[in-house]
């Protein structure tokens, strides 16, 4: 029988009731390669007008990453960069970052956060927007590494003719990545 606490609000647990939480919260975290992997294929059939579906180019993206030689946690972003394009349309960069941000390094972090703003720099002219909107972030020391993610492994990556490789190759990575926390985002502000 799987055990289960009895309280009905936080205040009243006791570290018992936390001891079966945190035995579920483990077979819990170690399913979260599974449901990341389930939502990208849910980018499966929607091109959004391009040549190539969303999901093809994560895939590509990845591909591109990983055959440049970028590491296991860089090829991971790549894959996952636009994954929150299923559920949240208008700021899918947000929701990519949140979802890797305990898992990879602060400059990875920081390059998923911001490519919607930095990868703009190829279209957003025909929008009536400001094409260099992500010059705002000149001064950041991850501007480089961002502009370069996009140049490389964003704009470029809706070529149906291009070789990607299969899920299968970057399914091991995704697990290894997030495996273990590299560092909480509870203790990030913590005086």
């Amino acid at each position: 029988m799987i055990q289960q606490t009895s309280f009905t609000r936080m205040a009243d647990a006791t570290s018992e009731d936390y001891e079966i939480i945190m035995e579920h919260a483990t077979g819990f975290v170690r399913q979260l390669p599974d449901r990341i992997l389930a939502h990208l294929a849910l980018l499966k059939g929607d091109t959004g007008g391009y040549a190539v579906d969303r999901y093809t180019h994560c895939l590509q993206s990845a591909t591109r990453a990983y055959r440049d030689g970028k590491d296991e946690e860089y090829v991971v972003c790549a894959l996952l960069h636009d994954i929150g394009d299923s559920i949240a349309s208008t700021n899918h960069a947000d929701l990519a970052a949140a979802m890797l941000e305990p898992f990879v390094s602060e400059q990875n972090h920081w390059i998923i956060k911001h490519h919607g703003i930095f990868q703009g720099y190829y279209f957003f002219h025909y929008l009536g927007l400001d094409q260099n909107m992500r010059d705002q972030f000149k001064a950041n020391v991850n501007w480089q590494a961002c502009a370069e993610f996009c140049e490389k492994y964003d704009q470029n990556c809706f070529d149906p003719d291009y070789d990607n490789m299969p899920i299968d190759a970057f399914e091991p990575m995704v697990r290894r990545v997030f495996a273990k926390p590299k560092r909480s985002i509870y203790l990030r502000n913590k005086a």
